[in-house]
């Protein structure tokens, strides 16, 4: 999700910066003469790219930075039902060596 909306920031920025640096005071995009018309659709489709991008990478982020906790607090919570299910495993061992040796008296 970051890398798209990285791509689509780089994609808008780069029409934009195409149109500001190929045109001589006329209206040409990339050597090529387009109308009017075609120039503000081509800065309302890199304005609408750049933010779409943005809004992605921010999705994309958050969606990531969730998944890290997520993962972090169930490793946390693992490591303590294994600590817990040890301590159990000790308690009946010498549970059972309790009761063997009432046995043997």
């Amino acid at each position: 999700m970051v890398i798209l909306g990285l791509l689509l920031m780089l994609g808008g920025a780069l029409v934009v910066l195409a149109g500001l640096f190929t045109a001589d005071g006329t209206a040409q995009f990339l050597g090529t003469d387009v109308s009017a018309a075609a120039v503000f659709f081509f800065g309302v489709a890199a304005g609408v790219a750049v933010l779409w991008g943005f809004s992605i990478m921010k999705f994309g982020t958050k969606r990531s930075i969730q998944h890290r906790r997520d993962a972090k607090k169930l490793n946390e919570l693992s490591r303590k039902l294994d600590r817990v299910e040890s301590e159990r495993a000790e308690d009946d061992t010498d549970t059972r060596e309790e009761h063997r040796g009432e046995h043997s008296l």
